[in-house]
């Protein structure tokens, strides 16, 4: 499994095998820096740092990443200008190699504070919604890995809002928004159907055990779940210079009956209230979960733990 650490709005961890991907930057807040590539082995609970090769990205803040197989992808961020980007690369963990795949009029439009997933079973990556030049956006494109090409595909609609900060997965092979930020904290769920070409809006059932809206948290697709952790539940003030309210609540939609379900913490350790994590759906030991890694805290701290949450869910029939 591979990490990639940079700041709390640009810390950013994909899983690839046994190791982690993390590029990290202990600099100041919405500051794009050149990212330092390090791995964390699973097995040994070990770091490494990455000698990284080829066209590596300029520095930015605001990108998001997806794994396929040993590689990783990153889209868009914004410069040190704050100038929305939409250059998509990959990084080859196997040989440590940045490559550019494409950039200006090919793909989605400049974006920032986007969501980004892949979906190993078709060979995609899916990027949905963020901070584009003339605001937020609720589009959704497709990366083919195989054939390198961008598909724009059909937009959910007025029904769903442009956002920001969304959760983003693929879970009973199907594209899944959930929530995210539209000048307030949503609570709205959508799914797009590949097979189809169609989006549904996703009437969902809990009571308290229904997630409160929120943004920035982590989100990751577990068989027919959608697992979501933490967030911000109010923003601060301040925008992205101050921390807003964050949470440490945990939950899982099952996306056959839309039924949210609350996920107790049965262990001693913890996260803790936090939001702009980096997260990844993984392995470890045979167990599928989420794997959490830095963000903000409610005290507007950058942190850089690392948490594996294995979520117990009813398994698909």
């Amino acid at each position: 499994m591979y990490i990639l650490p940079v700041s709390p709005y640009s810390c950013f961890l994909k899983i690839t095998y046994r190791r982690i991907a993390v590029s990290v930057s202990p600099y100041p807040y919405r500051v794009s820096v050149q990212h330092s590539m390090y791995a964390f082995d699973l097995k040994s609970q070990c770091w490494s740092a990455l000698d990284a090769a080829g066209e590596v990205p300029p520095p930015r803040v605001g990108v998001t990443m997806a794994s396929a197989g040993a590689t990783v992808f990153m889209f868009g961020g914004r410069d040190q200008d704050h100038k929305e980007l939409n250059e998509l690369y990959s990084f080859d963990t196997a040989t440590n190699t940045w490559v550019l795949l494409s950039s200006g009029g090919e793909g989605p439009p400049h974006r920032s504070y986007h969501s980004m997933v892949a979906d190993t079973d078709s060979g995609k990556v899916y990027v949905f919604g963020g901070c584009g030049d003339a605001g937020r956006l609720n589009d959704l494109w497709a990366y083919d890995v195989l054939g390198r090409r961008w598909e724009a595909l059909p937009s959910p609609g007025e029904a769903c809002k442009p956002r920001g900060g969304p959760g983003l997965t693929v879970a009973a092979g199907k594209v899944w928004v959930v929530y995210g930020f539209s000048g307030e904290e949503l609570d709205d769920v959508h799914c797009y159907d590949p097979a189809t070409g169609a989006w549904s809006t996703v009437e969902t059932t809990g009571g308290g055990d229904k997630p409160s809206p929120r943004s920035v948290f982590c989100a990751a697709g577990i068989g027919k779940h959608v697992v979501v952790f933490g967030g911000e539940v109010d923003p601060s003030d301040l925008g992205h210079l101050g921390a807003g309210k964050f949470t440490a609540e945990a939950f899982a939609l099952d996306t056959v009956t839309g039924a949210w379900a609350r996920l107790d913490d049965a262990s001693d350790n913890h996260p803790g209230p936090r939001g702009w994590c980096a997260f990844s759906a993984g392995e470890l030991d045979g167990r599928q979960g989420l794997l959490v890694y830095g963000g903000n805290s409610p005290t507007n701290d950058r942190l850089d733990d690392i948490y594996f949450f294995t979520p117990p869910l009813e398994p698909a029939s």
